[in-house]
Order: C-alpha cells, then sequence, then structure tokens
C-alpha cells in the first residue's frame, strides 16, 4: 500500500492495542494507549497521525483494524501476526470502569514491537512521537529519541524509580495518572521526575484536573464538564488533546485546555473511542489480576 502519510509535522503513535471486555455487558471495544492517543489525537484536531503496533489475527484484532480503516488510518506500519490480542475484563460502576483482570498484553509482550527504517523515516519527518509503558517498546526509545524531536510517554500509575531512570531522559514529556495524590505530594512527584531528565511532567487527576511542570512554572487545569457515559479512555484523551495542541503551535495553557476539553468528550460515548463488538465464547479470558 502507497502510504497516504503526509509530509507534515505530526505524531506517530507507537505501541500497545487491547480490547477492553465489558463483562457486565457482554461487549467489548478496541483500546489500549497508544492506539487511544492515534485515533483520538486524529479526532481532536491533528489530522497527520499515524499508528505503529502489532496486530493479532484473531477476532478482536481484526476489529481494531477495522476501527483503525474506519478512522482513516491505513496499515502501513501494522505488523501482522499469529496470536492472542491483548484483551483486558472490565465492569462499568455508575460511569467509571474497574479493571478485573487481563491476559498481561496478549502477544504484543511475546513479540516486542522493533523499529525498521521506515519506521525511523517516518519518526524523523513526523517529529513526534507517543507511547507508554504497556507497549513493551523500552529497549527502543533510546534510537527513537535519537530520531524524535519530542517522545511523550505514559507511565500511567507507575512509581518506579529504576523505571524512570532508564526511561526518563529518552522522554520529553511524561505523563502520570495520580488521583491518589494530594497537592504537595504531586509536586514533591513531579520534582523527582524531573531529576530523573524529563522535561516536562503532567500528572492527571480525575476530577481534580491535572498538573503541569516544566521545571521552571507549574500550570494547573480544571476538568470541563461532561454528562459522563464511561470514562474509559479519558485520560487518553487528555494526552490526545495536549499533544494536537503543543504540535500545532498552541501554547502549553491552551493545550492544556483543549487536552480537558478533549478528555471531557471521551467520557460522553462507550469505550475509548467506541465501535462495541459483541462477545463470544473465545473472548473468555484467563483470570489474571490486571
Amino acid at each position: 500500500m502507497i502510504s497516504n502519510v503526509s509530509s507534515k509535522r505530526g505524531l506517530a503513535c507507537i505501541g500497545d492495542n487491547v480490547v477492553d471486555h465489558y463483562v457486565d455487558q457482554g461487549v467489548y471495544y478496541p483500546g489500549g494507549n497508544a492506539l487511544n492517543v492515534a485515533v483520538l489525537a486524529r479526532r481532536f484536531e491533528l489530522a497527520n497521525t499515524v499508528y505503529i503496533g502489532i496486530l493479532a489475527d484473531d477476532e478482536e484484532g481484526k476489529h481494531i483494524q477495522s476501527c483503525l480503516v474506519a478512522e482513516g488510518f491505513n496499515d502501513d506500519y501494522c505488523r501482522y501476526v499469529r496470536g492472542e490480542t491483548g484483551k483486558a475484563k472490565v465492569n462499568l460502576v455508575d460511569g467509571d470502569r474497574v479493571f478485573v483482570s487481563s491476559n498481561n498484553g496478549g502477544v504484543r509482550k511475546r513479540l516486542a514491537l522493533r523499529m525498521d527504517e521506515p519506521d525511523l523515516s517516518l519518526i524523523k519527518r513526523l517529529g513526534n512521537v507517543h507511547s507508554s509503558c504497556f507497549s513493551y517498546l523500552e529497549p527502543e526509545l533510546p534510537r527513537i529519541r535519537s530520531y524524535a524531536e519530542r517522545l511523550s510517554y505514559d507511565f500511567s500509575t507507575s512509581r518506579d524509580k529504576n523505571y524512570f531512570a532508564a526511561t526518563c531522559p529518552h522522554v520529553t514529556i511524561a505523563f502520570f495518572s495520580g488521583s491518589d495524590m494530594n497537592d504537595p505530594e504531586t509536586e514533591a512527584f513531579i520534582r523527582e521526575v524531573h531529576s530523573f531528565g524529563a522535561p516536562m511532567v503532567c500528572v492527571t487527576q480525575g476530577q481534580r484536573g491535572a498538573v503541569m511542570s516544566d521545571g521552571h512554572s507549574i500550570f494547573r487545569q480544571g476538568i470541563v464538564q461532561a454528562r459522563v457515559m464511561d470514562t474509559m479512555g479519558a485520560g487518553d484523551a487528555f494526552i490526545a488533546g495536549f499533544l494536537s495542541g503543543t504540535i500545532q503551535g498552541a501554547t502549553v495553557e491552551a493545550s492544556l485546555f483543549h487536552g480537558a476539553k478533549s478528555a471531557a468528550a471521551a467520557c460522553e460515548w462507550s469505550g475509548a473511542f467506541g465501535y462495541p463488538h459483541r462477545t463470544g465464547i473465545a473472548d473468555v479470558l484467563t483470570d489474571t489480576p490486571a
């Protein structure tokens, strides 16, 4: 397939894709941080966005592929393999998703994604990369960073200092989920992450909004009100909106607000970005803690 990627600056989202199996509803949705950020960044005004990842050949992987096509992506940079898609079991409780169990990434963990020359050429052309701690991409981060102007990374709820020491020197924007921390704890945590080498650090905190630091100033962004249907993917939507803003030249403050609006919008549909699929017998997971 001939690539339809523009030569303009954009975003390459590299890594994880999964399906989120809503046990209480008998449906699953496409998800995964890198996949979500790719799709949602495009929805939230960054047209030049590409997804690079491993897609399994099972029913769930084929559903993810069809969703990417429906969202206007091509598969130039996807790898198709035989195996099982990463799956997470969740329940929806008062609009908030509660994780129950997972298969620990499925085939993605066993067949680690590695960059080749077309990937690196794309990264250099687009200039911006996003990935996550769920993508098993750590060995590739130094090489990716050598080609990318900016590398954003979602650490989720990680508090592992050894992991920070290994990854933060290659990251330009570090995102964390931190609703468990109060304000003094958040600021102390941000200073600690800076000390490991990340120039910018952002902590999203659910109903309390988000806190970002550039090493000199602290920026606080409140939430934008929404008619909450499902919070799945709200944090990824925030990242997507923020990156969409900054890549297109917006200020930190404007990009944070765009991120908050994007997160609110994502709460008003089901799943991380929609596309429900009925589950069947083959969708039963091994009860491994998430």
